[in-house]
């Protein structure tokens, strides 16, 4: 019985949706998304590290060694000290780290690691779509793979909003009701606390599944 409470206290369902945006399924799904993404920037950063001697590119050929040759990605490189394609391929990590880490409640009781999540998800996809969008102006050449992973990215994104949103959700009704910006950074911490109960109460939506 006490088992059957737990559970439905965990996978309770946080407004504005009709599904709980922490759920296992979604978590594992994002993971089994990036890890593609993570491969292809290992396989790219490896060539500008030098460890290999090429790019495979179905598309645009020689056109990805440009890039990844080209003065942006060495420019990076020396703000860096560490390949693009590789920071990309921590990011991807991240992602697949972050997404299996916490309870199918972390909106609630681990929000720093779903705000965490989210930082490491969101930008990156923006980042990856202005790198995109720089390889046809600035560089004048295409990545296959470059592609590949910037829509792996964007599709990070609509995958993870929904939890980062709850979460947001989350810490603004924990505002409303105390009014107290260390009730909040607590909360936020995942402290327990009155407040911090009753306002994941109030937009939990007790449904029978």
């Amino acid at each position: 019985m006490n088992g059957n409470v737990q559970r439905r206290r965990l996978e309770a369902i946080p407004e504005p949706w009709d599904y709980n945006p922490s759920k296992w399924s979604q978590r594992v799904l994002i993971c089994l998304v990036a890890t593609p993404a993570f491969l292809a920037a290992v396989y790219m950063g490896l060539y500008q590290w030098r460890l290999i001697d090429g790019v495979w590119d179905p598309v645009f050929g020689e056109q990805t060694l440009q890039v990844l040759n080209s003065e942006t990605s060495h420019t990076m490189y020396r703000w860096f000290r560490i390949p693009d394609a590789m920071l990309g391929a921590l990011a991807y990590l991240g992602d697949m780290v972050f997404a299996l880490a916490g309870s199918t409640r972390r909106w609630q009781y681990r929000p720093w690691l779903v705000i965490v999540f989210g930082f490491d998800v969101i930008p990156l996809g923006i980042v990856s779509a202005i790198l995109v969008g720089m390889q046809g102006t600035v560089v004048g050449a295409w990545c296959f793979l470059c592609l590949f992973t910037a829509v792996i990215s964007l599709i990070l994104v609509v995958l993870a909003y929904d939890e980062v949103w709850s979460c947001i959700l989350y810490l603004r009704r924990v505002w409303l009701r105390s009014r107290d910006c260390r009730v909040v950074w607590s909360a936020f911490w995942g402290s327990p606390s009155e407040v911090a109960h009753q306002a994941g109460l109030d937009i939990a939506e007790h449904r029978q599944r």
